[in-house]
């Protein structure tokens, strides 16, 4: 199963862009930051993610602020040639 849900703040929002087929896609950089517990003790958490939205998820993204809060829930993937992972989102909440 492949699906990951990350509550974090647009840190950035490219241009909204069109693919070969028409859709619109917008490039984001999304910043988390939490408190977790691992092997007994408390860890804060820091991680930037790239992150990519499609078609209609695409266009509502494109309208939000930088620096706004979000639950995203999508799916990881890599590019073709590329060594890291983008999140895919399929859907945004406000984060309560």
């Amino acid at each position: 199963m492949n699906r990951t849900e990350l509550t974090a703040c647009i840190a950035e929002c490219g241009a909204l862009r069109y693919t070969p087929a028409g859709l619109p896609a917008l490039d984001l950089r999304l910043e988390h930051e939490s408190s977790v517990e691992e092997a007994g003790a408390k860890r804060q958490v820091k991680a930037m993610l790239k992150a990519l939205a499609v078609g209609a998820m695409a266009e509502r993204l494109g309208k939000q602020t930088v620096g706004s809060q979000w639950r995203f829930t999508g799916f990881l993937a890599s590019p073709r040639n590329g060594k890291y992972v983008v999140l895919h989102i399929q859907d945004f909440q406000q984060d309560l």
